[in-house]
């Protein structure tokens, strides 16, 4: 039967497969700091694309530094508030919350590049935070640490995205994706090392930790990691380049169903009921941006 099914789908959902996988080996190693996974997990990337432009160099043009290293700054980030929340809250959850980066993206298209946002798009936006609202509960107007960390883990991959309409028409991909590679590599080791001298508020231990040498079974782990991250990139790359932009965008979705499942099996509360239905508004507001634009 396989063999039926739509090359870009099977793609995507091995995809989504890996990319669970990684999340459930981020929880696994849980005890090191988020930082240091974080540095793990974009050694492999950095050390994969520089191979890449070795054994096949870029002619880009380039010429916009600065921008290259926001699309850097911004996907490290982003990064860094995903992992520690995949390690610190249900696995279903903080994947949903990553997921909403497709919907913010619409909006900063709209408000940088003055692209056309569609009724679809601003129900989107509505569906979007309503969504959000029901999977945080609020106490009032106050969202815990991880409900504000999964928003930016959103907001921030969108408008690394966001980036890339006007990177791509100076460097060549790999080149845009090392950019974050190597932001994401360099940025924990700063950060660790400063942890090293000065003392930081709890609360920021998601930026600031020291590092913590891995024993055993943590660097199975972390090797992982770093390849079921690259599988996982590999793979949504191959789908997108095999089947429609609006088949592959809707099949990604699929990485909080097996999120969640893979999280459960872990040790995570299965979802609540307003839980699921947040999750089930967030995936229709993501289906609403990807439906294609009509003239």
């Amino acid at each position: 039967m396989l063999h039926k099914i739509d090359k870009g789908i099977l793609y995507m959902l091995l995809a989504s497969l890996s990319f669970a996988f990684m999340g459930g080996g981020v929880k696994m190693i849980s005890h090191l700091p988020s930082v240091e996974i974080t540095l793990f997990r974009n050694i492999f990337g950095v050390a994969i694309i520089v191979f890449a432009l070795l054994k096949n160099p870029s002619n880009s043009k380039g010429g916009k530094p600065f921008l290259l290293f926001f699309r850097g700054f911004m996907g490290f980030l982003a990064l860094l508030a995903f992992f520690y929340n995949m390690a610190n809250i249900p696995l279903g959850v903080a994947v949903t919350y990553n997921k909403t980066s497709p919907i913010f993206l619409a909006f900063f298209a709209w408000f940088f590049f003055r692209e056309q946002l569609p009724k679809s798009a601003i129900l989107a936006l509505i569906f979007g935070f309503l969504g959000l609202v029901l999977i945080a509960k609020p106490d009032g107007f106050s969202f815990s640490k991880y409900d504000i960390l999964g928003l930016f883990s959103g907001i921030g991959a969108a408008l690394a995205y966001t980036s890339i309409k006007e990177l791509k028409n100076h460097y060549d991909t790999r080149e845009i994706a090392l950019s974050f590679m190597l932001v994401g590599t360099i940025g924990p080791i700063i950060l660790m090392l400063l942890s090293q001298f000065y003392t930081f508020d709890k609360s920021l231990d998601f930026i600031f930790s020291k590092f913590v040498m891995p024993s055993g079974v943590d660097w199975i782990y972390i090797v992982a990691i770093g390849l079921l991250a690259t599988a996982s990139q590999l793979l949504m790359t191959k789908s997108y380049s095999v089947t429609k932009a609006g088949i592959a965008g809707t099949i990604t979705y699929s990485q909080i169903l097996f999120g969640t499942i893979t999280g459960t099996f872990l040790g995570d509360k299965f979802p609540d009921i307003y839980t699921i239905l947040g999750m089930i508004l967030i995936v229709i507001a993501g289906l609403l941006v990807a439906m294609p634009k009509r003239n």
